[in-house]
């Protein structure tokens, strides 16, 4: 078959649970006897790999019938130099395709989901099986695409970092983080457990645990049970982002009126960090890579510039 773009066409792929016990205990044999000798079940492992093994020879396989194709494991997309033109296809669970989409500037992205029976795939709209027919209406741009907005954080050192659910502003440990939060005209000194900023797409994850413990306390305290807002949860393509500061505590120095709000394009939140040592931000549950906020560093906090393009 003759290609059909010139592009290049980026494969996305991941570690198996197996891959990770492996690596950690340098052989299967050792790995299955560890699994095994804590009661668990081994053959589960090993299906899931095979599968996902499976589903990337076949991804692979059809895609080099259409162009140029580079398959790049999870652990160098900080690193990887997208293309303008480049389309990207992810090849796993929900969160590949988050970790995916901070990291590219306006390139399509084909979610595929490996695995249906083990995986719900929020964002996995396609299977293996779907590729024969929706690459080609991908390439010619007969599919819609619906937009993802993403939040941002901005050193005053030049140092950004995008999060697609989320992001974390804090300590790197369960110490207190103390930091000067500021929105509009309002700004206070505080002390919490962090920052965590969330988007449209965000909003069913970090954010719903946290307001959903929040009107439990509220519920049991007033002996009257309290619902969360429909509002709460945003649209993908939301023009603004919700933050929550974490278990805020009110003392001598530090006050608990600025918990809970809005950060919109005419709106940013901005923090000056007052933590001598382990600040960080980092976004969307990857802790390993981060951005170091210690004493004196501001952030800016608000609504990227751009947006993720996923494939529908």
């Amino acid at each position: 078959m003759e290609p059909i773009t010139e592009n290049k066409i980026v494969l996305i792929i991941r570690q198996t649970r197996l891959d990770e016990l492996i690596a950690r205990f340098n052989t299967l044999g050792q790995a299955k006897f560890y699994v095994e000798h804590l009661g668990a079940d081994f053959s589960d492992y090993q299906r899931e790999d095979e599968t996902y093994k499976s589903a990337i020879r076949r991804v692979e396989s059809h895609l080099r019938q259409l162009g140029r194709v580079q398959v790049l494991k999870r652990t160098f997309l900080p690193n990887f130099v997208f293309g303008k033109n480049d389309l990207v296809v992810v090849l796993g669970q929900d969160g590949l395709v988050a970790n995916t989409l901070k990291y590219l500037d306006c390139q399509f992205v084909v979610a595929v989901n490996p695995d249906p029976d083990r995986w719900d795939g929020i964002l996995l709209p396609f299977t293996v099986d779907d590729l024969p027919k929706l690459m080609p209406d991908v390439f010619s741009r007969n599919r819609d695409c619906k937009e993802i907005t993403m939040a941002k954080a901005e050193l005053n050192n030049g140092q950004v970092i995008y999060g697609v659910n989320d992001l974390f502003i804090g300590h790197k440990s369960h110490v207190s983080a103390r930091y000067l939060l500021s929105i509009g005209e309002n700004q206070e000194q505080q002390s919490s457990s962090g920052v965590i900023v969330s988007t449209g797409l965000g909003s069913t994850g970090w954010l719903k645990s946290i307001l959903t413990g929040a009107t439990g306390i509220a519920g049991y305290l007033s002996s009257e049970p309290v619902k969360i807002s429909e509002e709460s949860s945003l649209a993908w393509n939301s023009d603004f982002l919700y933050y929550t500061v974490r278990e805020p505590f009110p003392s001598k120095v530090s006050e608990t009126s600025l918990v809970f709000g809005k950060i919109s394009k005419s709106q940013t939140m901005n923090i000056v960090s007052q933590m001598s040592e382990k600040g960080v931000i980092f976004s969307d549950g990857i802790e390993a890579d981060f951005l170091e906020f210690n004493s004196g560093m501001h952030a800016t906090i608000k609504v990227a510039e751009k947006k993720g393009l996923l494939v529908v």
